[in-house]
């Protein structure tokens, strides 16, 4: 029988099989929106924030700041109910920059999660440029008793990209918040956008390379969508020949050749994302699900006899 270097000896190092190990029962994340913003949307470093961004995408029907955090987790556990009946939750602080707030806010909103009877722990998504010690230590600290994941949206490795989509960090700033989170033994996860503009298959090979060499746990990827009214948008109808415009059969084979080149030891926590269709310019893919996508890359796997880390170069 044919071994693969990934743990779970898998053709890649899924989530699933990550979660069965480290929780004794079914774990479920709640969105929750806290009601923060961004240093690129508030002025701080810029206004109008990532030119891809539209928080409208992903957000629950529960998740809005008007409401609590406790109620907003209250709804979101029942919601789920009614699918799983015996599970606890992870509090996902998801929408905008979850750490951009002083320390005092930060530790009230998390307490307050933390503090509900079914909740484990926290994902915290937020920008490499709004992490500091402060929170780092506070943070450690809730990680003795609590499972706690910083999920740092990377996007790019590649600054000139990261400006053109209004990012106003570097990639420098990545590297030095994910070792700072790591010499804290915090769960670091990870967000890549695959097909930004002016990106080619080449620059997001690349990405895989570069990201293999920092201590990440976890790596969501998910193809550029183009969504009505961001700046993005304007962009794609003004210059199309910025983008890398992605079929399924496109985006399954890049995503292997990425996997190919990346360190087995990250866990995929997600390969691709589904956006409202009435929000969607695009990629519009025939209404093509986000198990189908896996399926299919997880077939092109199998058909390129290949798997994560084959190509790794430690």
């Amino acid at each position: 029988m044919k071994t693969y270097p990934c743990p779970n000896n898998k053709r890649y190092n899924d989530y699933t099989s990550y979660s069965k190990k480290i929780f004794s029962q079914r774990v479920q994340k709640i969105s929750l929106n806290a009601g923060f913003t961004c240093p690129n949307h508030d002025g701080t470093k810029g206004t109008g924030g990532c030119t891809y961004c539209n928080n409208n995408t992903f957000s629950p029907f529960y998740c809005k700041p008007s409401k609590s955090i406790t109620q907003q987790l209250n709804e979101g556990i029942n919601f789920f109910a009614k699918k799983y009946k015996t599970q606890k939750y992870l509090a996902y602080f998801q929408a905008y920059t979850n750490t951009y707030a002083p320390i005092e806010k930060l530790k009230k909103l998390y307490s307050e999660a933390l503090s509900h009877p079914k909740v484990i722990g926290l994902v915290i998504a937020t920008r490499p440029d709004c992490i500091n010690e402060e929170i780092l230590d506070y943070l450690q600290q809730l990680s003795q008793n609590n499972y706690i994941v910083i999920e740092y949206g990377i996007e790019s490795t590649n600054n000139k990209t990261l400006e053109l989509v209004n990012r106003c960090h570097t990639f420098e700033d990545t590297v030095l918040a994910l070792k700072m989170t790591a010499e804290r033994k915090i769960h670091i996860g990870a967000h890549l956008i695959l097909g930004l503009p002016t990106e080619n298959h080449d620059m997001i090979i690349g990405h895989a390379k570069k990201i293999s060499k920092l201590p990440i746990e976890t790596l969501k990827l998910h193809q550029l969508q183009i969504i009505k009214n961001t700046a993005i948008a304007k962009q794609f109808e003004q210059n199309p020949e910025f983008f890398f415009k992605f079929t399924p059969d496109d985006y399954i084979n890049l995503v292997v050749d990425f996997l190919e080149n990346l360190n087995p030891n990250i866990i995929i926590e997600r390969f691709i994302s589904e956006s409202p269709l009435n929000m969607l310019i695009s990629p519009r893919w025939d209404g093509l699900k986000n198990f189908e996508i896996i399926n299919k890359i997880e077939k092109q796997l199998e058909k390129r006899n290949t798997w994560q880390g084959r190509l790794f170069n430690s």
